[in-house]
């Protein structure tokens, strides 16, 4: 009796649950977790942090403090689960924007093959410097170029003003610009 008379309610225990604490207690294992379902260390950190969001931002409190290792488990499996279908659907728009604009088998016989060489060159050095941009300007670019998307319309998709996506995208280029003169890829002006 005296047992449960010294003990909390859970839907108290549970607001009294220290995420930080709680985080920062099983984060070794949870990064093994993830690891070894996204196979990047990079990423890890990604999706470390989006379980970090969710677990402060949940909807419903866990009613057993008891629970918070499994319920992280989960957590993290999920987070890493989003961050491979996310990083899935960017491989898939990066692919099939270097498909449309390979060469075909007949463009390959007319073209000199020196120039076919230098323009295979400048197109891995295209995608090499995309992959140093952050990611919300390489998403930006991709949407406005291979989408031919207007600036209205990747305004009213992704939530943003029309001068705000002018303004990064203004930056981005600039950046794609300074990636490209980085890699001495001729025909970028700064």
């Amino acid at each position: 009796m005296a047992a449960t008379e010294s003990s909390t309610p859970p839907s108290e225990a549970a607001g009294q649950i220290d995420w930080q604490a709680e985080l920062a207690e099983h984060d070794r294992w949870l990064r093994t977790v993830v690891y070894s379902r996204v196979g990047s260390p990079q990423a890890v950190d990604e999706v470390m942090q989006e379980v970090a969001l969710a677990a402060v931002r949940q909807k419903s409190p866990i009613s057993d403090p008891t629970k918070v290792a499994p319920w992280l488990y989960r957590l993290s499996v999920v987070q890493a689960l989003l961050y491979r279908r996310k990083m899935g659907r960017r491989r898939k728009l990066v692919d099939r924007f270097t498909e449309e604009y390979r060469p075909t088998e007949e463009d390959r016989r007319t073209i000199d093959p020196l120039d076919w060489l230098l323009a295979e060159e400048r197109r891995a050095m295209v995608r090499q410097a995309m992959g140093t941009l952050p990611s919300r300007d390489a998403e930006l670019l991709l949407l406005k170029y291979t989408e031919n998307w207007s600036y209205k319309q990747i305004a009213e998709k992704l939530g943003m003003t029309h001068s705000a996506v002018e303004s990064r995208l203004h930056r981005a280029r600039g950046k794609l610009r300074k990636a490209l003169a980085a890699r001495q890829v001729t025909g970028v002006t700064q």
